[in-house]
């Protein structure tokens, strides 16, 4: 895997990611989100798409899945994470709670990579699971 990141001037990147999508990084959040925010979005991507990936092979009929992260940094410089949370809120027709709850906790214990790799580095994870009927 690899990425080039090139100054754009000012506080501003443009990454270009080895599957050749461009993105926009700006730590002054005129052009684009900041860096810690983009751990953030890998976070909630990676989780969500073992989420998705487990109900489907459950055979649950899901008709949105939406996760929201919310993110607690040091105060000291550098200003690491130290506890994240995600809310996975999924919605369809007669879904199993328990597969929603299986999907979220598999994903946080044995799928998703990156949350294992902030895990690796001290940052406490937790999930919670909203379901509703569509």
């Amino acid at each position: 895997m690899h990425v080039d990141v090139n100054w754009e001037g000012d506080e501003r990147f443009k990454a270009t990611t080895d599957s050749s999508f461009e993105v926009a990084i700006d730590r002054d959040l005129k052009t684009g989100p900041r860096p810690m925010e983009y751990i953030l979005v890998g976070l909630g991507g990676c989780a969500s798409v073992d989420v998705m990936s487990i109900l489907k092979k459950a055979r649950q009929d899901v008709v949105s899945c939406h996760a929201s992260i919310d993110a607690e940094r040091a105060d000291a410089v550098p200003a690491v994470f130290t506890a994240i949370h995600i809310t996975f809120k999924v919605t369809g027709r007669n879904l199993k709670p328990s597969a929603v709850e299986r999907a979220a906790r598999l994903s946080a214990e044995q799928y998703c990579s990156v949350s294992k790799m902030l895990e690796g580095g001290g940052v406490t994870i937790t999930h919670s699971v909203e379901v509703s009927e569509a």
